[in-house]
Order: structure tokens, then sequence, then C-alpha cells
């Protein structure tokens, strides 16, 4: 018997916009998925061909690129930050809307202009994506890495800006920051194992084609 296609998706924020579109595309998790005390990672769905794991954001594009999971959901951050060659990201899903920033003190950004910065110190967990964008544009920039909690590194003086992404904004206000620069607006996107496109496509192609048609008619 043939393995089920294993599609990873993310914890969180995207998850709740995510699972309409998969219900669309005719995948609909086992009713344990719904279940928050379930500690399982692995779900069957409507569909004995596929199957659903559901781990961090940052660990879907891994999976998939390692082909542990044949397709994923994840924001553009992620692919970016990673810069796996083995990801293909053949559909804009068009839903986890956000943007990575850069934001400091608010009394800090009152007297700053980044236009004349030379050095930053910054907390962030996207290094990969901070280093590239303060290097095109001429600026050292030493990231010190985390992987959340990061609207506390100026307030503790960890570092005096971070780079993180935002939404509403409102975790920032609350924190005392603002935001100075937008490096990229991110949305969430299909991912597929390249290795996989080619050795499962009569299960692939059908899925890619589904979630690239289903985006058409939700934006038609």
């Amino acid at each position: 018997m043939t393995e089920p296609v294993i599609i990873a998706v993310p914890k969180g924020r995207i998850l709740e916009e995510a699972l309409p579109l998969l219900a669309q595309v005719g995948v609909v998790p086992e009713p344990a998925f719904a279940d928050e005390s379930s500690r399982a990672l692995r779900f069957k769905t409507n569909r004995s061909d596929i199957d659903i794991i559901r781990v961090r954001a940052f660990d879907v594009a891994t999976f998939v690129a390692h082909g542990a999971a044949q397709l994923g959901i994840v924001g553009s951050d992620v692919i970016g930050e990673f810069g796996y060659s083995e990801l293909y990201a053949p559909v804009d899903l068009g839903i986890g809307h956000c943007r990575l920033s850069v934001a400091e003190p608010a009394d800090m950004a009152a007297k700053d202009d980044p236009r004349g910065w030379s050095h930053v110190r910054i907390a962030t967990k996207y290094p990969g994506l901070t280093q590239a964008h303060f290097e095109a544009r001429g600026v050292q920039a030493e990231c010190v890495k985390l992987n959340g909690a990061m609207e506390l590194a100026p307030i503790l003086g960890l570092a005096p800006r971070i780079v993180d992404l935002v939404s509403s904004g409102r975790t920032l206000k609350e924190n005392g920051l603002v935001e100075v620069e937008v490096i990229e607006q991110v949305t969430s996107r299909l991912i597929v194992n390249r290795a996989g496109f080619k050795t499962r496509t009569d299960k692939v192609v059908p899925l890619v084609d589904a979630f690239r048609r289903t985006v058409a008619e939700a934006a038609a």
C-alpha cells in the first residue's frame, strides 16, 4: 500500500485561515485535529491517501524540504529565511497577510532616521532575511537570535531594535515600540518538495492544481 501524502501545516494564526482553504480543496482533518487538549501531531483526513501534520511554522519548511512531508503551508518569511533549494512554492494562498518590519522604542524613533544607519544591533528570529536586507543597504547588522518574546529585547537592553512579523501592531504598541521600516510584505504559500513533486506526480500535482484553482476562484 502506498504511503499517504503528508501535508504540513503550522500551528497558530495561519492555521485558522488555512483550514477553510483545505476544506475547499477537499481535505478535512479528522475530528481529533480540533481537540485542543490533544497532543497528537499527525492526523488522518477524510481522504485515506492524505495525512496532516501540525508543527511549528519554521518546522513546516524543514519537514517539506527534507521530504518528510510532501506539501506544506507556510509564510513567505519562513521560505525566505531558510532558502531551501529543495522547496518549490507554486501558489500564493493569499492568507496570513502581515509584514516583516524593523521596530524600536517610540522615544528612540522620535529622533531616529533609518536612512542614517551605518550599524544596527537587532534581536530577531530572522537573521538571514535581516542580514540580507541591511547588507543591500550597506548597513552592518549585528543580529541576536531569539525565538520569541522579541519585544523584551529593547526593554531589557539586549538589543535596541527588533525585526519581527507585524499584523495589527498591537503587540508593538503595548510594549512601547513602533515600526520604522518594512522589510517585506508576507503571505502564506503552498510549498512542495521538489523530489516529491516528481516522484509522486499522480498525488501531488492534482493537489497543487486544486489549491491554485481554489485561490483563483476566491480572487475572481
